[in-house]
């Protein structure tokens, strides 16, 4: 109805015109009603023929025009986040980082596709902020920031980026099973198929929490072993869990870590041997209580280690043979009964039933062994030590006219000073 009305109102005021004139006022009329539903709110310049003046105070006053508004004040806080939106292949490690110029920072978030919040924290100056650890590999995320400067107008960025999915792992494999229980001398030691660069990265992803707040150190033999142990023995019946957390970790460019895993175990009662070279005898101390066992050990031509030495297996009956430890053809006997092996070089705590030097002599070449019959007997002597040990148990020798034995031949840190772990 308002377009015939507007161009009744038009051939009022041109009707010396005639009817030609009224028909093209009236189409003006509707190009009127089209102009108003436009954004510009100035159609009624062009129906009515008025000035732009005109038109411009028309439309402020009629209502059919859109005010006008000033452009928004743009905040001086500038944004910094790295990586840039889209971006892919993102390294984990130390991914992310967020700075402002000219305000500060009020609210990061960071979250995966799962909604899983990253932990940081914006500096205490307000101008940065980082993870305060390792991203997931493979993951994507998305990143919202905000900031204010001085004068309160806010800043804000949405941005997403995905990590890098590893083409290289490096396996991690260690002594412990998972809720195994251990003796008080327990070394764990963790070996790695590839060689470490960030030696210090992969440390600061194997830690340990005991139940009894015991600290935990670790220590590197080479690039490939990393052995944790305790400045004294463990306290009996403490609990003990290994957090592995190297999937997100390079452990050297372009290889990142395989396993986040919790490893429980428990150190049970105590017992602490120690074999003297010197008389032939070897003393175990059993929660508090002393036995005294004889024994052999290593003779003048092949003497046994000094030092602390720890049982990392035990075996009721294997083989020993002198050519896999550089002796030779020295022995090769099938069937060694009640087997404990402490050292990598084949020291071990052994039942021996073909000679009878125990407590009198020293007749290994360099095992400590006792009294034993052929195929074992749990009721001889190195049958009933061999049950009453456990995987952990620490074994020292003493007197013994050769060297200490290397911390890392088998699970022998005990050697090593601890400030110097």
């Amino acid at each position: 109805m308002k377009p015939v009305q507007a161009g009744n109102a038009a051939i009022r005021r041109t009707n010396h015109r005639g009817r030609r004139g009224a028909v093209a006022v009236m189409m003006g009329g509707v190009l009127l009603l089209g102009a108003a539903c436009s954004s510009n709110g100035g159609g009624g310049t062009a129906a009515g023929g008025g000035s732009n003046d005109t038109a411009a105070t028309g439309g402020a006053t009629g209502g059919a025009a859109t005010p006008s508004q000033e452009t928004p004040k743009a905040s001086t806080a500038v944004l910094n986040v790295e990586p840039k939106d889209g971006a892919v292949d993102v390294n984990p490690t130390n991914g992310v980082k967020v700075g402002v110029t000219g305000g500060k920072l009020t609210t990061v978030e960071v979250t995966d596709k799962d909604g899983k919040a990253v932990a940081g924290a914006i500096t205490a100056d307000g101008l940065g902020w980082a993870p305060s650890g390792a991203l997931t590999v493979g993951m994507a995320y998305k990143v919202n920031v905000q900031a204010t400067d001085p004068a309160g107008l806010v800043s804000a960025s949405t941005t997403t980026f995905t990590t890098l999915t590893p083409a290289k792992t490096v396996s991690t494999n260690d002594n412990i099973a998972d809720n195994a229980t251990y003796g008080v001398g327990m070394i764990v030691s963790v070996k790695f198929n590839k060689a470490i660069k960030n030696q210090d990265a992969v440390l600061n992803g194997i830690t340990f929490v005991a139940s009894d707040g015991t600290t935990v150190k670790g220590h590197w033999f080479g690039s490939q072993r990393l052995d944790f142990r305790p400045e004294k023995y463990w306290n009996p019946g403490t609990k003990v869990t290994i957090k592995y957390r190297l999937k997100n970790v390079e452990v050297a460019p372009g290889i990142y870590g395989d396993v986040d895993k919790d490893e429980p175990f428990v150190i049970g009662r105590s017992q602490v041997s120690t074999a003297d070279s010197a008389t032939h005898q070897m003393t175990v101390v059993r929660d508090g209580k002393s036995t005294v066992l004889p024994v052999t050990l290593g003779d003048a031509k092949n003497p046994s280690w000094n030092g602390t030495m720890v049982i990392s297996s035990k075996e009721k009956v294997t083989r020993m043979n002198s050519q896999t430890v550089g002796l030779g053809a020295e022995y090769d006997i099938q069937d060694v009964p009640h087997a404990m092996r402490l050292t990598d070089s084949g020291t071990f705590v052994h039942g021996n039933y073909w000679a009878n030097p125990f407590g009198k002599s020293n007749a290994s070449h360099g095992c400590v062994s006792m009294q034993d019959v052929q195929g074992g007997s749990d009721t001889s002597v190195a049958g009933k030590f061999f049950n009453d040990s456990m995987i952990g148990d620490p074994v020292t020798i003493k007197n013994s006219t050769s060297a200490t034995v290397k911390p890392d031949n088998g699970l022998s840190g005990w050697t090593m000073d601890f400030k110097n772990w």
